[in-house]
């Protein structure tokens, strides 16, 4: 079950000549393949571009009609060995996947791809998340591009431009014999526009075509001798083919006048956050009418180098706008201008970070600098002075919000394991954790604070290998469902059963790719209409040899998960252990099941809903209860009462029943504060005669003890007579 569904939105795919589509980037990139005889689309959920999957899945159908195989891969590496179909075959495909992680997992299909070339059209579209809204490590695609010879696209982040960019990909790669990569940020990827669309094309060779007339040419392998020619062929045909194609038909483009004393050199998805920025310096107006040239390279690799010196013809300064580091474009032109005898100046990152994402204000103070040092006279004057104060300058809430980390949902499952995890430590001490990529690496932060060195996807048991040296404790690995079947069967567990290990692997089954956005794994216990499902962790890891498996069915159990945890840290048996510990993503269960309870409410069925609390008569307020569990909902109050200073624990609407609280305070053997309520919607007659008669009987019981206790109003007015 996605996270988003596009039921409804992937009908617009289906417009024609002449019509006007309004959506998302995403759709609109979907569109363009249709338009564009795609033969073939596949690739790996993974932010920001996991919507772009959950599109061409729900437009299955469509792609069906129009004879394109659709394939969600296991992992980025399937993904781009699926293009090997571009190879021999003249049948146009692409893939997608996460930036600078999917293209280091999909490194060894892709450099095969770029040495051999391709036939037809092979599109790689990289959703690049670099800056504040990643949830990886900060990298760019840019370098594998130079590395491997892709040749990278990176438009302007408006529909048409994206639309066009899917159509010049194709096209650039079929005249060049070379894939390339579209290039698309998170903004790009949700930014809401229009273009005018074209009849979907079925592909003039399909997959199922190619089968029935296999190919073959010896010259396309990559083994000697012919990798050596592939590497000549790259850079004496494939290369200036590609300078030669960009140039002639156009693809970066440029703004503005045509003489000024400075100019601006810019990667397309920085031109938004460019204009901008001119506009609120005053020199450039909302329709993107700019008074300073600019030179948006829509291809920023290759570089077209008369184009960079025609630009730079009679120019003073120029200001290289390159997002991210290594600052290679900025090296590349001003290597350019040197050899060429240019003394045109060049700034870029000694007026822009080195690192960080542009924002606007970012874009906005190194565009003002550039301007304030090489060409003051086109700032308007209030501008001009240095250090001038800005009156619209966003105040710095650092220091009077408090820090907000990443954590758990409220109710996740995992939650549990980790408190069951603290408790075992507690008891036997601090192992060595190992995490990996997914929602259980938030529980390296508070309250847990367990372990944290994550290596890649479907890679944290193999990075506790180092540690697995048979010392007094045995080391310990978590990894998610996604990751076990993305990577982790083949390169963790089955590494450590080859190897021996002795260590404990605690697979984290919450039956989706939940941190994706929730799309179905291989064992998701969901019915798939084209995906197979259901399939068994533990029978996986038992087929390639592990022996000692433990499977727990409800993670929410802590007592349950301390045991299985301490049995696996204490026995005598030598080998690899593996726990399964299953419950469902509560994000998705919510979705799924919320609509269902609101049905049943409105249709007047019996629904019961069960809500937690805490007794504030019993609660101490020491809080051991939150250290362990750190539930959103979880929180704490201050009382009214006098006699009682510190605040105790509370619970409030956002909590979803899933009785983790109560069972870690049971567990852990704290106080029995916690309460379950069961809220009952349409009940029955006998259920509501029986509600009154019990509030009948305790309204009773307390207006007895009402009237039995001590009155001090009544004394004192004794007193006073």
């Amino acid at each position: 079950m996605a996270e988003r569904s596009f039921k409804k939105e992937v009908q617009h795919l289906r417009l024609g000549e002449g019509e006007t589509f309004t959506g998302e980037g995403i759709l609109a990139i979907t569109k363009a393949l249709l338009e564009n005889g795609v033969g073939y689309v596949g690739g790996y959920q993974g932010a920001p571009i996991s919507h772009l999957m959950d599109v061409l899945a729900d437009a299955e159908e469509i792609l069906g009609e129009l004879g394109v195989r659709f394939e969600a891969n296991a992992s980025e590496a399937a993904a781009a060995a699926m293009l090997a179909a571009s190879v021999h075959y003249p049948i146009r495909g692409a893939v997608t996947f996460k930036g600078s992680v999917g293209v280091n997992v999909a490194s060894d299909a892709l450099a095969n791809l770029a040495s051999s070339g391709v036939t037809g059209g092979a599109l790689v579209i990289v959703g690049e998340d670099y800056g504040e809204g990643s949830s990886i490590m900060q990298e760019r695609s840019h370098a594998f591009a130079m590395k491997s010879q892709f040749w990278l696209l990176d438009p302007r982040p408006n529909l048409p431009s994206i639309v066009g960019a899917v159509e010049q990909g194709f096209e650039l790669s079929e005249a060049t014999n070379t894939p390339v990569m579209l290039m698309v940020r998170i903004r790009s990827c949700h930014v809401t526009g229009q273009f005018t669309t074209r009849d979907n094309r079925p592909p003039p060779l399909t997959v199922k075509d190619a089968l029935s007339n296999p190919r073959r040419d010896v010259s396309r392998v990559v083994l000697p001798p012919m990798s050596y020619a592939q590497e000549q062929d790259k850079v004496k045909n494939r290369w200036p083919d590609a300078q030669k194609y960009i140039r002639e038909h156009g693809l970066n483009e440029v703004f503005g006048p045509q003489e000024a004393p400075v100019g601006l050199i810019l990667q397309g998805g920085m031109y938004n956050g460019v204009i901008r920025a001119l506009q609120r310096l005053g020199l450039a107006d909302i329709h993107g009418k700019s008074d300073i040239p600019l030179y948006v390279m829509n291809v920023t690799y290759p570089v077209v180098e008369e184009e960079l010196l025609e630009f730079a013809e009679g120019k003073d300064a120029l200001l290289m706008i390159e997002e991210g580091q290594p600052e290679f474009i900025e090296q590349q032109l001003g290597s350019l201008l040197y050899r060429n005898g240019k003394r045109t100046r060049l700034h870029g990152k000694d007026m822009l970070p080195m690192a960080g994402e542009y924002t606007g204000q970012v874009m906005l103070d190194g565009v003002q600098a550039f301007l304030r040092e090489e060409a003051p006279d086109r700032l308007p004057a209030q501008t001009r002075a240095p250090n001038r104060p800005d009156e619209s300058e966003i105040p710095d809430l650092s220091k009077t919000v408090p820090v907000r980390p990443p954590g758990f949902c409220t109710g996740c499952p995992e939650r549990p394991i980790f408190a069951a995890m603290k408790l075992v430590q507690e008891e036997l001490g601090e192992h060595q954790i190992s995490a990996d990529i997914g929602c259980h690496l938030f529980a390296s932060l508070p309250p847990f604070n367990i372990g944290g060195a994550t290596m890649g996807y479907g890679l944290g048991p193999a990075s506790n290998a180092a540690f697995d040296a048979g010392g007094e404790k045995r080391p310990v690995s978590v990894i998610g469902d996604g990751g076990f079947w993305h990577n982790g069967l083949s390169s963790s567990v089955g590494n450590m059963v080859f190897n021996r290990s002795d260590g404990v692997v605690m697979i984290v089954d919450n039956y989706y790719s939940a941190a994706t956005g929730g799309q179905d794994v291989l064992s998701s216990r969901a019915e798939n209409a084209s995906k197979s499902t259901q399939h068994s962790i533990s029978d996986a890891v038992r087929g390639i040899g592990v022996e000692w498996v433990r499977e727990i069915d409800d993670t929410y159990d802590v007592g349950r998960m301390r045991e299985v945890l301490r049995e696996a840290l204490t026995t005598d048996y030598t080998g690899p252990k593996v726990i399964v510990a299953s419950s469902e993503c509560m994000l998705n269960k919510q979705r799924r099941v919320k609509p269902q309870v609101a049905a049943a409410i409105r249709e007047g069925r019996r629904v019961e809903k069960p809500r937690f609390g805490v007794d504030e008569d019993i609660c101490t307020g020491d809080h051991a209860c939150i250290r362990l569990s750190g539930c959103p909902s979880l929180s704490v109050k201050t009382l009214d009462d006098p006699l009682r200073d510190d605040p105790v624990a509370a619970i409030d609407e956002s909590c979803v029943g899933c009785g983790n609280c109560g069972e870690v305070a049971d567990a852990a053997v704290l106080c029995p504060s916690f309460y379950r309520a069961d809220v009952i919607h349409n009940p029955s007659p006998w259920e509501q005669r029986l509600d009154r008669w019990r509030r009948g009987i305790i309204g009773w019981l307390q207006a007895r003890r009402a009237r039995r206790r001590l009155n001090f109003d009544a004394i004192e007015g004794v007193a006073a007579e």
